[in-house]
């Protein structure tokens, strides 16, 4: 296939979850399908009696037999495709590239809550944060509600954008596609509940690994967005060295210390996840108070470092 042409398809599915997030596809989105083939294994797989390494097996070869099918089937989607022709191959890697990155959602998640706040006050925000976040919404009050919101915008920029170009950049879409598939069963599996601590375990340590690399990427990048835009990126990588390890996840600490940091804030501590108080450190300093325009620059520096990303992928790949 023509390498011009597939570069100048790469940057229209950037461009096109830029400014249209996943609506153009919403009910097309292969990780629904992903989320009804772990239902389904799930449902056959799940040990019943229980007991902790029968459930630690049956999650194993869920989380196998899930990445698997996920890797082969993009793989043998762009063969037959591409053997068909231009006219099925260029559409289908369009449409592989689009849902793949999660820039422009999470943008827009962001910008709900934001203007949910701003329009209709604090009890209707927390039941729109509460679609995007895992913790419990229902006591947080403005500054607390701003403060998750740029937490999980820095979070889901590793998982939800730097880490599929990552594995886009390391192994095509096929690789690309079995990192969503990690990433979909952690976010299914990958509870410390009753049902989950062992069944889901190999799909939670899966995610630590996968997300090893982009997540400390995806820190630099935010610090590279900061400094273009003329932010504190010297204080956000001071913090980024000290807070780094101050989250109970060995990744998410990065990117959120990275963005702490270059806003002035205090992000982390205390939250409520299902009626259960957990404790957190915190991350970064309180320079400055949170405020609905902090959302705004985070999504800022969202953008920007999407597109640096999408920039060294082309730079490295092409």
């Amino acid at each position: 296939m023509n390498s011009f042409a597939i570069t100048l398809l790469f940057l229209l599915a950037v461009f096109t979850d830029f400014k249209f997030a996943d609506s153009l596809l919403q009910n097309l989105h292969p990780v629904i399908g992903i989320g009804h083939l772990i239902n389904f294994l799930e449902s056959f797989f799940y040990p019943v009696p229980k007991n902790r390494k029968k459930e630690f097996v049956s999650g194993f070869i869920l989380t196998v037999i899930v990445v698997l099918s996920c890797y082969l089937a993009v793989k043998v989607l762009l063969f037959v495709s591409s053997r068909a022709g231009m006219l099925f191959f260029y559409p289908i890697f369009f449409y592989l590239v689009y849902t793949a990155i999660a820039c422009g959602g999470l943008a827009r998640e962001a910008q709900n809550v934001l203007t949910t706040l701003q329009t209709n006050g604090v009890t209707e925000a927390r039941v729109v944060l509460a679609r995007i976040v895992g913790r419990e919404t229902g006591q947080l009050d403005e500054d607390e509600i701003c403060r998750a919101v740029i937490e999980t915008v820095a979070e889901n920029f590793s998982d939800g954008v730097v880490a599929p170009l990552f594995y886009f950049w390391l192994g095509g879409l096929p690789l690309a596609w079995a990192y969503k598939a990690v990433n979909t069963l952690d976010s299914m599996l990958g509870y410390k509940d009753q049902r989950y601590l062992y069944f889901g375990r190999s799909a939670a340590y899966l995610d630590d690994i996968a997300n090893f690399i982009p997540a400390r990427l995806s820190a630099l990048l935010l610090i590279a967005a900061a400094a273009i835009k003329g932010l504190d990126w010297r204080f956000g990588w001071q913090i980024l060295k000290r807070d780094r390890r101050a989250h109970a996840s060995p990744n998410s600490g990065y990117p959120e210390a990275a963005m702490a940091g270059i806003l002035g804030l205090r992000l982390g501590g205390d939250n409520y996840y299902h009626g259960q108080l957990v404790k957190k450190p915190y991350i970064g300093e309180p320079l400055n108070q949170v405020t609905g325009q902090d959302i705004l620059k985070a999504i800022n520096i969202l953008y920007l470092s999407t597109a640096l990303c999408v920039v060294f992928v082309l730079l490295f790949w092409v």
